[in-house]
């Protein structure tokens, strides 16, 4: 079959995402490579956590921003998209409107999708296949609007969970407390049944507190929670703009960072776990494997026919 190209456009609370990969089959194992990924702050959850509703300037530059994702797709020939929009236009009063807008301007459509399904696509990035079978994960995702949470137990997904608590909701102060009490009810609930949990970390926070670490193995994924804490202290004592000047962040990022900081710790201190594995992998990576699988099980049902 030769290179096939995928492509997944995450439309977040904090940033809109593009991914494209190919997939080489050329030879007997199959390879992933990521061609491009372009990362663009829009903020979206800014307007739908505070007044319910996502503003007319953020909708064009939503628009504008798909025209473009749209002929970078083209330029790579891309066979396949999905572009999914998960906590910020679903909660959004025109949310659904917005999508149909762009979608009869762009021809890109676009999927509203749950926390159940976003915890599922980010799930199908086949992270089971770098984990011990004998041991208990949940695999949790932060992001902008909302945080996914998946138990995994030998190597099999046995519960997926999504919280409307995400890194823009905090900053925004809109997270209700009955959804901590909530999230802190479940972890609790894992701990007991599933002893000496791990926690696999998503999302492009954790990505950036882990490189914060400086660890010198660079095939280390592990993070200690106590490393995390000792950070996350230390981010604490620094405005926003002391964040991105020693830390050369930017803007849309050092003003959140550390409220992901807090959901991890809250994420760790409520299951009894110690450390947290760092694959950096996201939803635009389950979506493109998503999309590959479907592919091969139509070329396999039809070479059954």
């Amino acid at each position: 079959m030769g290179k096939i190209y995928y492509a997944a456009i995450d439309i977040g609370s904090n940033a809109v995402r593009l991914l494209i990969k190919s997939v080489d089959t050329r030879k007997d194992t199959t390879i992933f490579t990521k061609e491009q990924l372009v990362r663009v702050p829009i903020r979206l959850g800014e307007d739908t956590f505070s007044t319910g509703s996502i503003s007319t300037e953020k909708a064009k530059k939503l628009l504008r921003l798909t025209k473009a994702y749209r002929q970078l797709m083209k330029i790579y020939d891309v066979k396949q998209y999905r572009a999914c929009a998960p906590s910020a236009v679903r909660d959004a009063t025109n949310g659904q409107e917005l999508i149909n807008e762009i979608c009869r301007k762009t021809g890109v459509h676009i999927d509203i999708i749950n926390g159940e399904e976003e915890a599922r696509l980010i799930y199908d990035n086949h992270i089971e296949e770098l984990l011990d079978k004998k041991a208990n994960y949940i695999y949790v995702d932060v992001g902008g609007g909302s945080t996914e949470i998946s138990l995994i137990h030998e190597g099999q997904l046995k519960n997926s969970r999504s919280y409307n608590i995400g890194t823009v909701r905090l900053l925004e102060g809109s997270v209700k407390t009955e959804t901590h009490i909530q999230l802190q009810h479940d972890l609790n609930q894992f701990a007991s049944l599933y002893p000496e949990l791990k926690i696999i970390g998503s999302g492009g926070n954790i990505n950036k507190l882990f490189r914060l670490a400086e660890l010198d193995n660079k095939n280390n994924i592990e993070f200690n929670i106590e490393k995390l804490r000792f950070i996350n202290n230390q981010l604490k004592m620094m405005t926003t703009e002391e964040r991105m000047l020693k830390y050369k962040m930017r803007k849309d990022r050092a003003d959140v960072i550390s409220y992901a900081a807090d959901i991890f710790l809250e994420v760790a201190d409520n299951c009894n776990a110690h450390t947290i594995l760092v694959p950096t992998i996201g939803l635009g990576d389950g979506i493109i494997d998503s999309l590959y699988a479907q592919d091969i099980a139509i070329q396999d049902g039809a070479m059954m026919e």
